[in-house]
């Protein structure tokens, strides 16, 4: 398959680089990364500036093409100008940290998925639950198998997958769970601080929160080691309520 490797971690992330490295034994990757760090810009996409595209070298040898944008822009230009026949398949990952929840609104990974799958393109969001880890043995070995079961099955217009595996070794994982997007969003919190100058600033920190670890959701899958397999879309209508609002407004 011809493959789109994305990220929101940035080309230079370990995750990618596992996940590249893997991909190639197999099929025809080409990486279109964000040059920068653009984790939880969500699906911002670059109108008001120029996106610059530079080649990137990886332990001496090319390894894709670095944007100075967001992971939804890496997607719609390598879509629209820079692979010429387009992908069969876009995987954005390996990213750093868990993509759970309501969380997965935030998720530069998610929305570089969505974008393919906007733009007709099968696509899968792949993180794991760790922001050091360097194994990511389970993650490679299971979205290989993945690839293989989109390209036998395909997936509906505009469905993605979301996937997220548990920081074990490989022989830890208890298996694969499809799983339903849970209630996990992350607990805000500012620190605050003063500058040099005596200038108050705020730094977002927090964490991720968990009160919905029912086995059949994202965030339960992961607490029981198990790897996370959701089927998401972009089709935000809440269809139960249109009946309602006709009422209210008859």
């Amino acid at each position: 398959m011809r493959v789109l490797l994305t990220n929101d971690d940035g080309i230079f992330s370990k995750g990618i680089e596992a996940l590249y490295l893997a991909l190639q034994e197999q099929h025809e990757v080409m990486v279109v990364a964000p040059e920068t760090e653009q984790s939880a810009v969500g699906h911002a996409i670059t109108m008001m500036d120029p996106l610059r595209v530079k080649e990137v070298n990886r332990n001496g040898a090319f390894f894709g093409y670095a944007l100075s944008g967001t992971p939804a822009d890496c997607v719609k230009l390598a879509i629209t100008e820079l692979m010429n026949p387009g992908p069969d398949i876009v995987v954005s990952g390996i990213n750093m940290g868990a993509n759970v929840g309501v969380n997965v609104i935030y998720s530069g990974t998610v929305s570089a998925a969505t974008e393919g799958t906007v733009l007709g393109v099968p696509s899968l969001a792949v993180s794991i639950e760790s922001f050091t880890t360097t194994d990511f043995a389970a993650a490679t070995d299971f979205i290989l198998v993945l690839l293989g079961l989109v390209q036998k099955h395909g997936l509906p217009p505009g469905v993605l997958l979301n996937v997220n595996v548990p920081a074990v070794p490989r022989d830890a994982v208890r298996g694969v769970r499809v799983t339903r997007q849970g209630d996990a969003r992350f607990l805000d919190h500012y620190d605050r601080r003063v500058d040099p100058r005596d200038h108050i600033y705020y730094w977002l920190c927090g964490s991720t929160a968990s009160p919905d670890e029912a086995p059949d959701t994202d965030a339960g899958a992961l607490a029981a080691n198990f790897i996370s397999v959701t089927p998401i879309h972009y089709d935000l209508t809440h269809y139960a309520m249109l009946d309602v609002l006709k009422k209210w407004l008859a």
